[in-house]
């Protein structure tokens, strides 16, 4: 099974980012809003478990559906990297997946809005993520810890913490802190691309 190795870092801007990227030779991919569908069992035995299941569904700069994935992760290993099994593949159809899912017994258990840009760096994938209540973060991905360290410092982040929690803890977690409930976590209409 392929493993998923990355960091993700909180950034205040990602002005500087793209200046480190441009200045590297990396490529940038292109921008997406992403509507990520999160499931588990109806026990949540997969989050229990540290495996998470999802549909992402992404849509260009215009609304136009681009991409939809739909990934398994497996538990986390224990490292300085947030390092896990991973399976992910392409779905002609969404809405499809996500039916699917619910017919095998899966439950939809949040659905989060992420605003991402993506940039190829040698080997590895570097993400310029925004999230509602959340902000901005740069995820990096690569083959190995140390690819993923390189384009780090390269990119002018080496010094920077790591955030070894999941988006989507932590907004569950903000969503607790502020005693809010909701299914579905978006961006504000008039702040959407």
């Amino acid at each position: 099974m392929p493993t998923e190795i990355e960091v993700k870092i909180k950034v205040s801007a990602h002005d500087e980012v793209r200046t480190g990227l441009s200045v590297a030779g990396a490529t940038c991919l292109g921008r997406v809003l992403e509507e990520n569908h999160i499931f588990d069992s109806a026990d949540r035995s997969m989050l229990a478990s540290d495996r998470g299941l999802r549909v992402r569904i992404c849509r260009d700069e215009v609304g136009l559906i681009v991409r939809t994935t739909v990934t398994y992760k497996g538990p986390r290993s224990d490292s300085r990297y947030k390092t896990r099994p991973e399976i992910e593949f392409h779905a002609d159809d969404g809405q499809a997946a996500i039916e699917f899912l619910v017919a095998l017994g899966f439950v939809e258990a949040v659905t989060f809005e992420k605003r991402r840009e993506s940039w190829r760096l040698g080997d590895c994938r570097v993400e310029l993520d925004d999230l509602p209540h959340l902000g901005l973060y740069v995820e990096i991905e690569g083959p190995s810890e140390s690819a993923v360290a390189a384009a780090q410092q390269t990119i002018g982040l080496g010094n920077l913490p790591h955030e070894p929690r999941s988006y989507i803890a932590m907004l569950v977690e903000y969503l607790q802190t502020h005693g809010l409930r909701a299914a579905h976590i978006t961006f504000a209409r008039d702040d959407r691309p």
